[in-house]
């Protein structure tokens, strides 16, 4: 009996004990310094928003090659490691002191140092206000846990709901290349957030310009995608089988609507249907004037959720490695492709044959709604992509050696070598997936557009420099993916300004040299990726042309997705400039 009585005490003061501390943790829970919902005070973070597997840049060891094992590094072989070219490839590569030592305009460290990021760092946690299932299901598991062990019941005053139940399922085709659909999926996950709505898998534009037949898994990591929303928006591979013949409404959002838009004529449908279909994904979404919420969603799945699938992810990485042999590099994104050239109706420098050829293009191009274009006129506005040969003098003027490492960020140059003389006479050490690839390596992503340029978009974002000859869908994604990464170098050539100089040399009115150059450098001071807000609506313009004059979000996420740190102490506010 005595026996029984020492183990029920024993029994009740461990009760008492484990309320005792289940009691303590929650006065600190709520009281001290570690809180639920993240505020939006930024913490002294170690940037877990890099792209994945990739080796994070440091601005103050720029010139250094790490020398840390990576995962990928050991998926290749001994004969293709780091510090050794390809086999294939006739050069080794140069160290990075060969680089240095020559004179320039500008010396060595300014060329390549990014501009300062002013203490911005990411803040995407959602807010306090922010209906998660992930707190919602802490909350009522820690309730039960107190409720079994103690035999209490703790009210928590928590600002926070459980999300509402989906009312129905959203279908979307993307449209476009790439980086246009990649867009346009990170705005469904919150168009799915705002309408309470399932968001089955995205599919892939299969019809464009590029007849790409990969699906979402063969680009993306879809189970990562998945998992990563759970608490943003359910996420499903394919409509349930009992809905497969159900009525489907289809629907083209409107462009660059917003929050009452979606939740009023959208959501509306749901009386109705059970399934509705994204006819078209690209631009569907405001840039500017959307919750907070809504805008961090955005950033969490372009930048979290919207990985590459494994093996691209490991191709990439490779690639960075190999072109990280050769020393500091820029990633020149030539878009100078054929779809690009006809789509835009620009033919300077071009042969009689090859500018018809482009024009039989666009004229064949139904979904391309220009077909007359005066092609003079479009360059002489900077509407046009900068040649290959406009490049190497744009680079030249800005003061980059000519044994810099480049890689080339392409598909096909149109015209091949015959248009690249110029360029590989300035710069004989330009690079690519193809070269710096074997053929076996790279015969998995041929045949394939959309994976080869999420190959080019890794090597972009974690170049020392991204320079883009034209402000296309790519280009404006790496730029908003380096500025997110803390304000990466990327120079955005002055197109307009660029070729009234490049035309006065071509007539001789100006030489190349010291001028050229030191105006090239002025004109440029202001363009290479330092923080700023992304811009509004040029001033006077009115209707849908107001939208399409802003600068796009994913472009530059500053104000909403970056906060500036204005101490590194844990707790420190936060402002946004």
């Amino acid at each position: 009996m005595l026996r029984w009585r020492r183990r029920v005490v024993v029994v009740v003061l461990r009760k008492v004990l484990t309320c005792a501390i289940c009691t303590i943790a929650l006065v600190g829970l709520f009281s001290g310094h570690v809180h639920v919902f993240p505020s939006s005070k930024v913490s002294d973070l170690s940037d877990p928003y890099k792209l994945p597997t990739i080796t994070q840049q440091h601005e103050s060891n720029y010139q250094k090659l790490s020398t840390e094992k990576s995962w990928t590094q050991e998926l290749a072989p001994p004969h293709l490691s780091k510090g050794q070219a390809p086999p294939h490839l006739s050069k080794a590569p140069l160290s990075s002191h060969k680089l240095d030592g020559a004179s320039g305009n500008l010396d060595f460290e300014k060329l390549w140092k990014p501009p300062a990021n002013r203490d911005f760092v990411p803040c995407v946690q959602p807010s306090s206000n922010y209906t998660g299932k992930e707190v919602v299901n802490f909350v009522f598991s820690f309730s039960m846990y107190l409720l079994n062990t103690c035999r209490l019941f703790f009210q928590f005053i928590i600002v926070c709901s459980a999300p509402d139940e989906s009312r129905g399922y959203l279908l979307v085709h993307t449209n476009g290349g790439l980086n246009q659909m990649r867009a346009g999926i990170c705005d469904m996950v919150a168009v799915a957030r705002m309408i309470n709505a399932t968001l089955v898998v995205p599919e892939l534009d299969k019809r464009s310009f590029w007849q790409d037949t990969s699906n979402f898994s063969d680009v993306f990591d879809e189970d990562h995608f998945i998992n990563s929303l759970d608490n943003d928006v359910k996420v499903i591979k394919k409509l349930p089988m009992e809905l497969s013949s159900a009525t489907k409404v289809v629907k083209h959002f409107r462009s660059w609507s917003g929050l009452e838009y979606y939740q009023d004529e959208i959501a509306s449908l749901w009386e109705e249907y059970q399934v509705i279909r994204a006819a078209k994904s690209d631009s569907r979404l405001a840039n500017n004037n959307l919750p907070p919420d809504i805008q961090k969603l955005r950033c969490r799945a372009c930048y979290e959720a919207l990985r590459f699938s494994p093996q691209i992810e490991a191709m990439g990485k490779l690639l960075v490695d190999r072109m990280r042999s050769y020393g500091p590099f820029i990633a020149l994104h030539l878009r100078y492709e054929k779809d690009m050239l006809a789509f835009s109706g620009c033919t300077h420098g071009l042969s009689n044959v090859e500018a018809e050829e482009l024009k039989t293009i666009r004229e064949n191009t139904v979904y391309w709604k220009i077909k007359d274009i005066d092609a003079r006129e479009q360059r002489s506005k900077g509407y046009c992509p900068l040649t290959p040969k406009e490049v190497g003098f744009f680079l030249t003027a800005l003061g980059y050696l000519s044994n810099t490492p480049i890689y080339i960020a392409a598909g096909e140059i149109y015209g091949g070598d015959t248009h690249m003389v110029d360029l590989q006479s300035r710069y004989p050490m330009l690079m690519s997936k193809e070269k710096l690839a074997s053929v076996d390596e790279i015969e998995p992503f041929t045949n394939h557009a959309s994976q080869m340029a999420a190959l080019d978009y890794i090597v972009s974002v974690e170049s020392d420099v991204f320079i883009p000859s034209y402000s296309g869908n790519m280009a404006r994604a790496v730029e908003g993916h380096r500025r997110f990464l803390g304000h990466r170098k990327t120079i955005s050539p002055d197109r307009k300004a660029l070729i009234r100089l490049f035309d006065k040399v071509e007539k001789g009115l100006l030489k190349e040299g010291g001028k050229v150059s030191n105006r090239v450098i002025e004109v440029h001071k202001k363009l290479q990726g330092s923080p700023r807000r992304r811009r509004g609506p040029v001033s006077g313009t009115k209707g849908m042309d107001r939208f399409r004059s802003e600068e796009a979000f994913y472009v530059n996420p500053l104000p909403d997705c970056l906060c500036r740190r204005v101490s590194q102490n844990v707790n420190a506010s936060v402002s946004i400039s």
